[in-house]
């Protein structure tokens, strides 16, 4: 259990893994916000096909490990497609994009449409009879407060999809945990090498809890005030 011995060999490649831990999470959850943001008002539009598939969507993603995911997206899916383009391959960097991205916008869509329900309807038939379109009473009126209530539960889902990130080392992404996995199999230094690994991501997420703790005290006092 050599602390230092692994801090001074492996902090360079730790370092490398952390690096591509948090850029491929931001990547996802902004790509995420969007498909949550489109598969939300999907799912309270009057369109039933719409409506049906974004909750097949929804039900698939929530209803199955993201390991699974993850395997159908980095071997399944390439197979598929090699049926039509013979030859067609997919990274694990890419595959691993889509997986987390895909979990993230399902779990946010339903963060989003909790917002928006959280809306009174008085306020959306209040600015109908001031004259306002149905779309622009949307944009003006519901959705900023949607988004102001739903912050907080975005950062949370940055934090799980940070924590997710780590399941897609078994398709050899070169995240944190992989790094983990190639400096242990040189040094055998278990023990140290996921300890050291647990701190850097128990820094990261702590980070983010604080800044939804705070996210959460600021928008409850504005709603106080």
């Amino acid at each position: 259990m050599d602390f230092l011995r692994t801090l001074q060999e492996g902090t360079p490649l730790f370092l490398a893994g952390l690096k591509l831990t948090v850029s491929i999470s931001v990547l996802a959850i902004l790509i995420g916000m969007l498909i949550g943001f489109i598969t939300c008002l999907c799912r309270i539009s009057n369109n039933i096909i719409l409506k049906a598939v974004s909750g097949i969507y929804v039900w698939i993603i929530r209803g199955t490990p993201m390991i699974v995911q993850a395997f159908i997206v980095y071997f399944g899916m390439p197979q598929l497609i090699q049926t039509f383009v013979p030859g067609f391959k997919i990274d694990s960097y890419t595959a691993g994009l889509i997986t987390l991205s895909l979990n993230a916008g399902a779990y946010l869509s339903e963060v989003f449409r909790g917002g928006l329900m959280a809306i009174p309807k008085g306020q959306s038939e209040a600015a109908r009879s001031l004259g306002l379109s149905k779309a622009k009473t949307m944009l003006k009126v519901v959705l900023p407060q949607a988004i102001k209530i739903s912050i907080p539960s975005m950062v949370n889902q940055f934090i799980i999809t940070i924590k997710d990130s780590s399941i897609l080392s078994v398709i050899g992404l070169a995240d944190l945990v992989n790094r983990a996995k190639v400096y242990v199999g040189s040094s055998y230094q278990f023990f140290a090498t996921y300890t050291v690994v647990a701190v850097y991501y128990l820094v990261i997420i702590s980070i983010l809890m604080i800044i939804s703790m705070y996210l959460e005290k600021r928008l409850s006092y504005e709603y106080k005030g």
